[in-house]
């Protein structure tokens, strides 16, 4: 004889469960939708289409070695112009070129290599023995009668010349290079070292103490 009695039990308790599962269900879909609501709205979220972690590739050491690529530096625009860019068109309207300490650097090398490179230091006497570049020429562009007799002759003989002063503010590197091509030394073999001997220092590069060429040199990486 079958037993009514239990049966209404038996099915109740299939009915509760059921419940329970499907309301699980409810709230597991609604935290889902909430969730992605969420990152949609912040602006940290992550983008669901991404590939965050793509297979066989280091991030990290992707990211520095663009951080300090100079493919990657030289392509980008600014967000603003650089200090150096009006400095620039200012000179090539007067036929000058500015170069950077990169390229300064560089020309200092070849004229170290004997490549017709020389090196002008357009600052005064005193600030010319307390240290300059090596090898650079003084020539003060508040008296040029001074200092035409030695620096004319090499000029015309060099293939480069690179002029320079205190840099930042300091406009005689201008003024001597223009003098330069005033007196015919042609525009093409004349650079101006825009950040000059105070970025040099900074970058603690050797200086020489006084008369030029006198081997008394300081290197400023010690």
């Amino acid at each position: 004889m079958k037993d009514d009695s239990i049966q209404p039990v038996a099915t109740v308790r299939r009915r509760t469960a059921g419940g329970v599962l499907l309301e699980a269900v409810l709230v597991a879909v609604i935290g889902m939708a909430f969730a992605f609501a969420a990152n949609q709205m912040s602006p940290c979220g992550l983008v669901l289409a991404r590939n965050y972690f793509p297979t066989g590739t280091n991030n990290s050491v992707r990211a520095v070695a663009t951080a300090i690529s100079p493919a990657a530096t030289s392509g980008a625009s600014p967000a603003s112009p650089s200090p150096a860019q009006p400095l620039a068109a200012e000179l090539k309207q007067k036929g000058l070129q500015l170069i950077d300490g990169r390229r300064a650097i560089q020309l200092f090398h070849e004229s170290h290599l004997k490549q017709g490179v020389i090196f002008i230091d357009a600052r005064d006497e005193s600030h010319y023995r307390d240290g300059h570049i090596p090898g650079a020429y003084e020539f003060d562009p508040y008296h040029p009668e001074k200092y035409f007799p030695a620096v004319l002759p090499v000029c015309r003989a060099a293939k480069q010349i690179v002029v320079y002063c205190n840099g930042g503010d300091c406009d005689d590197s201008e003024t001597a290079a223009l003098l330069l091509r005033d007196v015919g030394i042609p525009n093409q073999k004349l650079f101006v070292y825009g950040d000059g001997i105070t970025e040099w220092t900074n970058n603690r590069l050797p200086i020489e103490i006084g008369a030029r060429n006198n081997e008394n040199l300081r290197n400023l990486k010690q």
